[in-house]
């Protein structure tokens, strides 16, 4: 088995919110009773979009060996997924992705969404 990045869930700080179940565009994640679950190693990217939205810190990237990512499993996967969908919204102007583009950010140590408009003021002060 391969050495790679893969997301790793501290069970223990999991609270079962549910915020790191969407931005996981593979469908790696679930919340399996009550608890996020990577639920298939070989969907995990490792690329980390779920790390950011966690508000108690639970997830975070390792190197271990698992099995290797396999788009084809995510295809098949997604194609037999139930969709679940937890609308986020902006931090700064409260619109939701619905409206307009939101992308994850950390801001004063905390894991938030914020939109394409709020972005640049944000940076740029």
């Amino acid at each position: 088995m391969p050495k790679r990045q893969i997301v790793r869930i501290d069970e223990e700080k999991c609270t079962g919110c549910g915020l790191c179940v969407t931005p996981c565009a593979e469908g790696a994640i679930q919340i399996v009773d009550g608890k996020a679950r990577v639920v298939r190693e070989e969907l995990c990217d490792g690329a980390g979009f779920c790390i950011g939205v966690c508000p108690v810190g639970a997830l975070s990237i390792e190197e271990r060996e698992a099995p290797a990512f396999s788009k084809e499993a995510v295809q098949e996967h997604l194609k037999n997924k139930e969709k679940t969908y937890l609308t986020q919204t902006c931090f700064l102007c409260g619109n939701t992705e619905d409206r307009i583009p939101l992308l994850p950010c950390r801001h004063r140590g905390e894991s938030l969404w914020v939109c394409t408009r709020c972005l640049p003021p944000l940076i740029h002060g």
